[in-house]
Parts: structure tokens; C-alpha cells; sequence
């Protein structure tokens, strides 16, 4: 029988914490991979002239061919055979491969292992942060999908409505009893962030005649506010505002990026967010306190 008070003592929640980020990362993976081309399949049943637009994968070449998060099994991109379970160790793997396909040598990825290492770092923080509970199971989830969402939308350019959605009625469900706001606060959260960059969008589409962002963005808005409640909205938006301007910025004088091209706001979203369900608090009395 597993010993639950053992498991909230450090030397044991931690280790346990980053082994299954480690492996959540993996799965995150196929998510990241999997999940936008399940919608692009369901896009294309339903509208052909979206061809031009989709991005070029065997799976949308045969629609009737089974694809999911399940299906086909892992396999190599280049000569399809599949990865074996010791071949898909999060993070170890890669290095015992030396970054390369086995079958093959075709050269991996790093997007894997950084994904992996990278929620695996997370979640350490968080449980760093966090007391054991039901409140630092939340956070994890809160934080793999924040990890999800934003690789996708660097990607594609899109926030599938099954994970911005998802995430703001499980942190609507969450505060019903309060877990990090009350309920008020977090309904109030949910409305404010969706109707804030709603009204930034039409804004900037009336004086400029351009989308300035993406629906996804105010959903993904609306899901920090329903888990953080209202009051961390200010420093959400500032957060990712400015972030996204320096990163903006910077690309256009260093790398000579063309300013035209659209910007992903989801990663800087998802980064102010989860900064702001550690530390909002203190950051928010530092920013009133210099005003």
C-alpha cells in the first residue's frame, strides 16, 4: 500500500514530481505534433479550399487513414519504423541515440527533448512553490497544458478550443471551491480576459483594417483569468505585452524579421500566466508600490 505521508516529504515528492513531468513532456510530444493535424484533417472534411493553406503531412494526404493522439504508433518520420519503449526514455533517449533514429540515423529533433526537459523544469518549480495537495496537482495540469498550447501555437499559429476551453472550465471548477480564487473572482477573471482582447481586436481592426490576433488569444485570456481570478489580469496582459513587444522588437532589428509577419501572443500569454499564478501577487505590490 503506498504510504501517502511518505510521498509529501521532499526527498521523495520531488524526485517523483520530475520523473512524471518527464514522461508527461513525452506525451505532450504527440500532442504538440498529433493534435493540430487531427484538426487540420477535420478542417479539410469539411472544406476543401483550405488545401492551399494546411501544411504539408501524409495525414492529410489520406483522410481515411486512423490518426489520433493513439494511432499511428510512434515511428520514424523518415523511414517509418517504430520507436521502440527504450528509444522513447524522455530526455535519456535522445542522448543515448546521440540525437538520431536508430533505424536510420536520421537526425532527431531537439523540439523533443526540450519539450520534455522543459516541462520536467516546470513542475519542479512548481512543486518547489506548491505544498502537497490538490492544489500542486492542479498547477502541474495547468502547467502542461500551458507547455502544450504554447509549442502549438509557434507552430501554427493556433489555440485549439479543446485545451483554451478546457482550461477555463477546469479552473471554473476548481474555484467553486475557492482552490486559488473565490468563485466571483473567477468568473469575473474568465468574462474580463475574453472581453479585454476582444475589444483589443476590433480596436486595432477598425483604426488598421487588420486582425491584430487570433481568437485562441482571448480564450486562452479568459482560462488564466477563470484560474487566477481577475485581479491577475493587469499583470498578465503587462507581462505578456511587454515580453511580446521586446521579443517582437528584437526580431525585426537583430534577425531582420519582416514586421509583417504575425506574431504567436499565445507563448507570451501562457508565460505571463503561469509566472503570475507563482509570484502575481508579490510582482503586483512591487508594480503598485513604484507607482
Amino acid at each position: 500500500m503506498v504510504d501517502l505521508y511518505a510521498l509529501q516529504t521532499p526527498v521523495v515528492l520531488i524526485p517523483l514530481v520530475v520523473i512524471v513531468s518527464l514522461l508527461v513532456g513525452s506525451f505532450l510530444n504527440v500532442v504538440i505534433l498529433r493534435l493540430p493535424i487531427m484538426l487540420f484533417r477535420e478542417w479539410k472534411r469539411e472544406c476543401s479550399t483550405l488545401d492551399d493553406n494546411l501544411p504539408k503531412h501524409p495525414a492529410l494526404d489520406d483522410l481515411d487513414a486512423p490518426y489520433n493522439l493513439v494511432k499511428p504508433d510512434s515511428h520514424c518520420r523518415n523511414c517509418q519504423a517504430p520507436v521502440k519503449p527504450w528509444q522513447n526514455i524522455p530526455v535519456v533517449s535522445f542522448l543515448l541515440l546521440r540525437g538520431k533514429c536508430a533505424s536510420c540515423g536520421t537526425r532527431i529533433g531537439w523540439r523533443y527533448p526540450v519539450v520534455e526537459a522543459a516541462t520536467g523544469l516546470l513542475s519542479l518549480v512548481v512543486a518547489l512553490y506548491f505544498p502537497w495537495g490538490w492544489p500542486l496537482a492542479a498547477m502541474l495540469l495547468f502547467t502542461w497544458l500551458l507547455v502544450a498550447m504554447s509549442v502549438i501555437d509557434i507552430d501554427h499559429q493556433i489555440l485549439p478550443d479543446s485545451m483554451t476551453l478546457g482550461l477555463m472550465w477546469i479552473g471554473l471548477l476548481l474555484n467553486t471551491q475557492a482552490m486559488f480564487v473565490p468563485l466571483e473572482s473567477a468568473v469575473l477573471g474568465a468574462a474580463g480576459g475574453y472581453m479585454a482582447l476582444w475589444s483589443v481586436y476590433w480596436l486595432f481592426k477598425l483604426v488598421t483594417g487588420k486582425e491584430g490576433m487570433g481568437f485562441g488569444d482571448f480564450k486562452l485570456l479568459a482560462a488564466l483569468g477563470a484560474w487566477l481570478g481577475v485581479g491577475a489580469l493587469p499583470i498578465i496582459i503587462l507581462l505578456s505585452s511587454l515580453v511580446g513587444a521586446v521579443v517582437g522588437i528584437a526580431g525585426i532589428l537583430i534577425m531582420g524579421r519582416d514586421k509583417n509577419l504575425p506574431i504567436p501572443f499565445g507563448p507570451y500569454l501562457a508565460a505571463a500566466g503561469w509566472i503570475a499564478a507563482l509570484w502575481g501577487e508579490n510582482l503586483m505590490g512591487w508594480y503598485l508600490s513604484i507607482l
